[in-house]
């Protein structure tokens, strides 16, 4: 029995759910039982009422969504070192300080945050829907944090003053794009299009045909004429859309843009994490209310 049987039977025996993120490995994503982005992930857990175990596959912030919102499963990540960058660039202590400088402004975090900071917030967003979110808003003036690219992107779309907290919060694999590399793959691949992830810089966003979230690009990959696509994000997803799209060319605008953190998680990783049950994301009881309630806030904000 090899090791991607051993944990398909685990998994049968315990009623265990193996959910993967967009960005890990091809064979963790092949294994899984759903792949999408943090909350499509965390939505899909919710909905799996006989799981009684959920392996989540991804990063801390992921796996605490998931925690918070599936309190009566037992939620494990395969690897305590998976930690999101920019999760923890934002800290409780920022956002208290923000909020007595602008006291009527709302606070709306990424989801790519960590469970205390989601505690201190009104709403989250994912990078799908966040200018629904901010729409949804009777504010012109909003507290956003930790993602400075993704809050420029929303403010070009609502035309409302957004205030990234902290000042220079980022996603370190997508600030690897660069338009120049961008030029040089089309003199390849002319007739290609380009879609990047709002993660990027606005000088990647001008030069993108499509700016949108990893979902959001699986779509357009799929309902897009074109036979070749220049995709400007961790280049996981680029197994996704190899598979779901197998008449179509997908070309990283970066080759070497890999979020190590995600890949962290390996197959030896999960067997042993399912076997032990080792590795339970914990969320305190206060902390998860709170956060809770500003996610739960996000699910009800309709999209466009």
């Amino acid at each position: 029995m090899n090791l991607t049987e051993k944990i398909e039977k685990l998994k049968k025996e315990k009623k265990a759910i193996i959910l993967a993120h967009n960005y890990q490995r091809p064979e963790i994503q092949d294994i899984a039982d759903y792949i999408g982005d943090s909350i499509e992930l965390s939505r899909k857990a919710m909905q799996e009422k006989e799981a009684e175990i959920i392996v989540f596959c991804a990063v801390d912030f992921m796996a605490e969504s998931a925690a918070i919102l599936n309190p009566e499963k037992k939620v494990l990540l395969p690897t305590l070192g998976a930690r999101c960058p920019m999760a923890q660039m934002l800290t409780v202590e920022e956002i208290k300080r923000q909020k007595k400088l602008h006291p009527n402004a709302p606070v709306v975090l990424y989801v790519n945050t960590l469970a205390s900071a989601k505690a201190n917030c009104d709403i989250c967003c994912t990078s799908a829907n966040a200018v629904e979110v901010i729409q949804s808003l009777d504010a012109d003036t909003i507290l956003f944090g930790p993602d400075r690219n993704l809050a420029e992107y929303v403010a070009e779309k609502t035309g409302k003053s957004l205030i990234p907290i902290p000042e220079w919060g980022f996603c370190p694999t997508h600030l690897l794009f660069q338009p120049e590399d961008v030029a040089v793959l089309k003199l390849a691949h002319p007739d290609a299009k380009v879609m990047v992830h709002p993660e990027c810089s606005s000088e990647m966003r001008k030069v993108a045909d499509f700016v949108g979230s990893t979902s959001k690009m699986c779509r357009y990959a799929r309902d897009c004429n074109a036979k070749t696509f220049i995709v400007g994000t961790e280049e996981g997803l680029l197994h996704r859309l190899g598979k779901e799209n197998p008449g179509k060319q997908f070309v990283s605008a970066y080759g070497e843009a890999v979020c190590p953190n995600m890949k962290l998680t390996t197959l030896d990783r999960l067997y042993a994490c399912l076997k032990d049950e080792k590795y339970v994301v914990g969320v305190s009881e206060k902390t998860a209310k709170k956060a809770r309630s500003a996610l739960e806030r996000m699910f009800q904000v309709k999209l466009n």
